[in-house]
């Protein structure tokens, strides 16, 4: 699905951003690849305005950014659909790292004499979000509408 006549730059770069909202809470997962290869801690750079926000808003800033994404952009209207697309493609990425979350510290525990088991499952879902969101932003910096497996049809499905 590509309308990129009718995306402007203003579109594209909001398109974008909110791509880093599913990168920064990817950032826990990648606390091994960063300790093996610190150059790649250049990643986090784009993030810092995104953890000054979530510092500023306290420990119910997930909530509350999901809450003002969802109904102040992918419910609304009035926001071009190329950004509400994108928008919730993000969140939903968001939720699947929750949800993944949730399972990883159950079996966090589990796993706890096996560390080259968990150094794999966590270096897999960061690089996992890390190809998802950069794949969304080259996307959505071109004006297109990124195509990623199971999300989009979900999100095709709720934003019309």
């Amino acid at each position: 699905m590509t309308w990129q006549s009718s995306i402007d730059v203003k579109d594209r770069i909001f398109g974008t951003l909110v791509y880093l909202l599913a990168l920064f809470s990817a950032l826990p997962f990648g606390g091994f690849l960063f300790r093996q290869f610190p150059a790649l801690q250049v990643i986090e750079l784009p993030l810092l305005p995104v953890f000054a926000i979530y510092s500023f808003l306290g420990p119910f800033a997930g909530l509350i950014i999901f809450a003002a994404l969802y109904f102040g952009v992918v419910r609304n209207e009035r926001v071009g659909h190329f950004i509400r697309f994108n928008t919730l493609q993000s969140i939903l990425i968001g939720i699947a790292l929750s949800i993944f979350g949730l399972i990883w510290s159950i079996l966090n525990p589990l796993l706890a004499s096996s560390l080259l088991l968990r150094e794999t499952l966590a270096n897999v879902v960061f690089l996992s979000v890390l190809a998802a969101t950069g794949f969304g932003i080259f996307q959505a910096a071109q004006g297109k509408y990124p195509q990623l497996p199971v999300f989009t049809e979900a999100v095709e499905a709720q934003v019309r």
